[in-house]
């Protein structure tokens, strides 16, 4: 499958030129196409911001929702239709400041979606303001000093609340994202996928150079990744900060949707099934009488 089948043509990009943003998008498209999943299997759901934009410009069905909620919209097309590949897509400032909560609920849940996150340690559509992940010491229009509270580090988070997969990658090292992603979504489970990007903007500290000289790619065996102690030295291991997936479990642990009731007896997505009109309404008469009863005995 063509890449470029999931081309939009044309658009007019939105994103400053060197703009990490252009990469992943590039990575998404050739992730999905390698795995010959066609746009209209893809449901790409963003909150508000700079990366929130990728569905913009790419074929698929999209949900734009508001800032940070793009995570329980996910969660919901995914237990609607269980059939379709699902990718929640946000921003540092999206996803982990204003969607920080319902990170920590979907990580509970475990429903089979891949969540990208392009990290580039600021609010890059509000010009610079610092993110959860910004370092400390950062000077931003906003914190003219320098940003004194200690950034969030969204990968220990995530393996510390037994998220099933966690990787992190770095938007230059197009390979390597596009590989990071295709392992997401094949994973069955909630996916973090955390990709540094630089924002050539507002951001003149972590820079491409930067990153290049404070990542390290890792190679490792299956069995490492299912090391979880492993795992959470390496998140909290750095500078260099490893590249990779971090941590896979792939035991088999149900997902949100696999437990849902609907799909104990069937596992045809709600929207193909017929609805019996006849027995709910019948179910709303029962519920009505009893409440006519219950009032005639009070």
């Amino acid at each position: 499958m063509n890449p470029r089948e999931y081309d939009i043509e044309p658009v007019d990009l939105s994103w400053c030129p060197g703009c990490g943003n252009f990469q992943i998008l590039s990575a998404l498209k050739e992730a999905l196409a390698e795995l010959e999943i066609p746009p209209q299997d893809v449901v790409l759901i963003s909150g508000i911001g700079q990366a929130a934009k990728t569905p913009h410009f790419m074929k698929g069905h999209i949900i734009q929702g508001l800032h940070g909620r793009a995570l329980p919209v996910a969660t919901g097309v995914k237990a609607a239709n269980p059939e379709l590949t699902v990718l929640a897509i946000g921003g540092d400032g999206d996803m982990y400041g204003e969607g920080g909560n319902h990170l920590l609920h979907t990580i509970r849940r475990n429903p089979d979606l891949t969540n990208l996150v392009h990290n580039n340690m600021v609010y890059g559509l509000t010009k610079g303001q610092a993110s959860p992940t910004s370092p400390v010491g950062l000077k931003t229009p906003i914190q003219v000093e320098g940003v004194f509270s200690e950034p969030l580090n969204p990968v220990a988070l995530a393996i510390s609340q037994g998220a099933s997969f966690v990787a992190r990658t770095f938007s230059a090292n197009t390979e390597l994202t596009k590989e990071v992603i295709k392992a997401a979504i094949l994973h069955k489970g909630y996916a973090l996928v955390d990709i540094f990007q630089p924002c050539v903007s507002f951001n003149k500290v972590n820079t491409y150079k930067w990153f290049r000289e404070n990542t390290i790619v890792m190679e490792d065996s299956p069995e490492k990744l299912r090391d979880r102690k492993r795992a959470m030295e390496l998140a909290l291991s750095g500078p260099p900060f490893p590249l990779g997936i971090l941590y896979r479990d792939d035991s088999g642990r149900p997902c949100f949707e696999d437990r849902l009731q609907a799909y104990r007896r069937s596992k045809v997505p709600l929207w193909k099934r017929t609805p019996d009109l006849a027995g709910i309404a019948a179910y709303i008469e029962t519920l009505r009488e009893g409440e006519l009863k219950g009032g005639r005995e009070s």
